[in-house]
């Protein structure tokens, strides 16, 4: 199968869609309707498994749309697929690397010919409007394609040692069995890159969606066995994670998680209780943008509504927070309110929405509860407010939020809130800013805004995080693309120091052997 490009529709160039590309996404949009509902099995071994009971997935934008039903896993199925990861490793593992490469790009094609038909559906399932979805689309196959080249530019990461007495190799190799948590809000491309990264170096997996988004899941599992992943060697796996957990702490050799910090933090400290095992975590930010006196105002103001309002701020890399200069801070304000007043919320598959539904109930239960707080604590300038009357009434919507006037010390100014609430604080220094930026446990991502080379430089120098951008209209501290930008979180954001996207993925999924012969 030749390789095949989707249109160049990146998280920077999202602008560009042409009339051919929202007639096609309108199309798959109509057609994937109609393949809605269906009853779906767990996949172990190749072979469908079904549970005592399902679950019914429905759409953030209109709960009364049924996307399909899908098996309550538990310790029972969890056995069973790491069963059969165990088994297919050996077979797998010893799969020449160029091959399990070409596998991994044959993914990539299928998902390519079908981007459109899952754009429309991460649309529906994630509340995600048509061109973040197509983004989405976009990265899944760069990630494959970019770890599977990385793995042959290393040439299957052996390396000669220099030896004159001895021959001395030092070899990567695979763990053994992975299991992949993916998260909600980019359901198909982080599971793709954890599963590329777990899957081309040689490992198996067991792969666990998130409940809230387990249709485009089993897209990705379905591109994989179709390009030739053997059946047992990458097996699928829904349901509620607290048994299937249980099971997979005990059992697996690597962990691959993205998701909350508080999360991904019980995984991480349960899992090396006997002995260290890699836990390769992404567990979210809170991340700041910083607009200093010589900025271009309009570039910021964008910057920061596209990075805050984008998929509803549902990102690990939103920015939920902005620190301004206090010398523009009035004319910065006023360009932020002017471009959050024209954002769109509706239904994600119509072409004039830009920001559709938080993802579930709780979700817009907690957004609920910060606004009382920030009401109470500072002041909401924009929104606030949770839509609930037509054509709002059967999905989770709620207002782009911009809140001012909080204490610097508030709580909210530091804990992730993952729903459309960004607070504006005002500052009087660079080093102010950075500092009360470092002060977050998290260190995902950060944005600056200035004209000034020595600002950029203390910048660089001083922000602790792993993944920084400065005059980025397009998305203040968002956009990160597979061989462009790694997107690496530092302290409370990721366990490893090295990022997805990056140079350094895949050898996280490997372990060195060194392999001495005496000569003679």
């Amino acid at each position: 199968m030749s390789e095949q490009k989707i249109p160049e529709i990146t998280y920077a160039t999202v602008g560009l869609a042409d009339e051919a590309f929202h007639s096609q996404f309108e199309q798959a949009a109509e057609d994937v309707l109609k393949t809605f509902g269906k009853h779906h099995p767990h996949y172990i071994r190749g072979k469908e498994i079904k549970s005592e009971e399902e679950f019914a997935s429905t759409s953030p934008c209109d709960t009364s749309l049924v996307l399909g039903y899908f098996q309550k896993g538990g310790a029972k199925e969890a056995r069973r697929a790491l069963n059969a990861a165990r088994a297919a490793f050996p077979k797998w593992r010893a799969t020449p690397y160029r091959k399990r490469a070409d596998i991994m790009r044959r993914a990539a094609d299928i998902v390519t010919q079908r981007a459109h038909e899952i754009a429309a559906v991460l649309s529906y399932e994630t509340g995600k409007n048509r061109l973040e979805a197509f983004g989405e689309v976009g990265e899944t196959t760069a990630l494959m394609r970019y770890y599977a080249k990385q793995v042959e530019d290393a040439q299957g990461f052996v390396h000669r040692m220099g030896s004159d007495t001895e021959d001395v190799v030092s070899v990567l190799r695979p763990y053994g069995v992975w299991a992949v948590i993916s998260p909600f809000n980019f359901p198909i491309a982080l599971a793709a890159g954890m599963s590329t990264g777990v899957l081309v170096t040689g490992n198996t997996a067991v792969f666990k969606p998130s409940s809230d988004v387990p249709l485009s899941g089993l897209y990705l599992y379905q591109a994989f066995r179709e390009a030739g992943v053997p059946p047992a060697a990458f097996n699928f796996l829904t349901g509620p994670g607290k048994d299937v957990e249980r099971v997979i702490l005990k059992n697996v050799d690597g962990i691959a998680f993205t998701g909350s910090l508080e999360a991904g933090l019980r995984l991480y400290n349960k899992f090396s209780k006997d002995y260290p095992r890699p836990c390769v975590t992404e567990m979210g930010g809170k991340n700041p943008a910083i607009v200093m006196e010589s900025a271009d105002l309009e570039a910021a103001a964008e910057g920061a509504m596209r990075s805050a309002f984008g998929l509803t701020n549902q990102k690990c890399s939103a920015c939920s927070r902005v620190y301004v200069h206090r010398s523009v801070e009035k004319e910065f304000l006023e360009k932020l309110l002017e471009k959050t007043r024209n954002v769109k919320v509706g239904d994600t598959i119509k072409r004039e929405t830009f920001m559709g539904p938080v993802i579930n109930a709780k979700a817009r239960d907690n957004f609920a509860g910060y606004v009382e707080t920030l009401k109470r604590d500072g002041k909401i300038v924009h929104g606030g407010g949770l839509l609930k009357d037509p054509p709002y009434d059967k999905g989770y919507f709620v207002q782009p939020t911009v809140v001012t006037d909080v204490p610097l010390d508030h709580e909210l100014f530091f804990h992730e809130m993952f729903v459309p609430i960004v607070m504006v604080g005002v500052v009087d220094s660079l080093k102010q800013a950075v500092k009360l930026s470092n002060e977050a446990k998290y260190g995902l991502t950060a944005g600056l805004f200035t004209r000034d080379e020595k600002d950029i430089e203390y910048f660089f120098d001083n922000i602790q995080t792993g993944t920084v951008y400065v005059n980025r209209r397009a998305g203040a501290t968002t956009g990160a693309w597979p061989g462009v930008q790694s997107f690496v979180g530092w302290k409370g954001s990721g366990s490893t120091g090295k990022g997805g996207c990056g140079p350094y993925y895949v050898q996280q999924f490997l372990r060195e052997h060194s392999r001495t012969i005496a000569k003679g």
